[in-house]
């Protein structure tokens, strides 16, 4: 997984169609050369999460994903044990310890400390994850192993490069905070928006690519509940191929998810000359 400098890590994201600036691609091969946990934090829909997608093909490694909810705890992250084959075992007189890694059932976290070969680690929305669990995660990030009561320490067979990604619902500790490398990625700007779509619709015609990044940019611009976000962007330019171009409002649900806000943008009038 080496890449030799930030320009080499921006290529070949490129390769891969995800188009990252040189922050970015910066805060990335940092994350790689120095071994760190790299934070992502972001608006909903800016491409944090496509990240750790583009650097796992990038690098040919694989990609565990841990995606946090509220209420996650140790069962859902690391492992639980298999109770089920446990009592078969017992009910056919095995002799043979019942917390063993045999029974042991590996969860994302686990599986990513036992992989024989390096993986790109995904903890996707820390934030939606309570305070409990961010405080477990500090000894994964900072000897990256961890305990279980019934076996003991379990250490990283290859150290994983581990992207943690927040929508910034809460903030998070200063603990978790500087065991990581951090970057905020932001809604890029209508021209670069606009490369992004072509990177992932090869072919798409311009003048769409150019009409949804209007409108995007308009919407943005807008109080709504919730802002489109870069793949309801590809998505709109997607609608409007299939219909072989259309009107906007006409397809407003492709990048509005709330009716309220729907709603508002026609009372507004505000894709109006797009």
């Amino acid at each position: 997984m080496t890449l030799d400098s930030p320009e080499a890590t921006r290529s070949a994201l490129a390769g891969e169609r995800y188009l990252a600036d040189e922050g970015l691609s910066t805060a990335v091969y940092l994350a790689l050369a120095l071994e760190q946990p790299l934070l992502l934090e972001g608006e909903a829909g800016v491409g944090k999460t496509e990240v750790a997608k583009a650097l796992a093909a990038a690098a040919g490694a694989p990609l565990v994903r841990l995606q946090c909810h509220e209420g996650i705890d140790l069962h859902h992250a690391l492992y639980d044990w298999d109770y089920q084959r446990q009592l078969l075992h017992l009910r056919a007189g095995g002799e043979e310890q019942l917390y063993s890694e045999r029974f042991l059932l590996r969860r994302p976290l686990l599986e990513a400390l036992l992989s024989p070969e390096r993986v790109v680690l995904l903890i996707d929305e820390i934030d939606r994850a309570d305070d409990e669990f961010e405080a477990f995660l500090l000894e994964l990030l900072s000897d990256f192993q961890v305990t279980i009561p019934e076996l003991g320490t379990v250490r990283a067979v290859q150290r994983p490069t581990v992207v943690l990604t927040s929508n910034r619902t809460r903030e998070l500790h200063d603990a978790l905070k500087r065991r990581c490398l951090y970057h905020w990625i932001d809604y890029p700007d209508r021209a670069r928006e606009a490369e992004i779509v072509r990177a992932r619709l090869p072919g798409v015609p311009d003048e769409i690519a150019a009409r949804v990044c209007d409108a995007v940019a308009r919407l943005r611009g807008e109080e709504l509940y919730k802002l489109p976000g870069v793949g309801e962007t590809i998505a709109w330019a997607q609608a409007l191929l299939a219909l072989d171009g259309g009107e906007l409002e006409q397809t407003l649900g492709v990048a509005l998810k709330v009716r309220e806000d729907i709603e508002a943008v026609r009372e507004r009038k505000v894709l109006e000359g797009v």
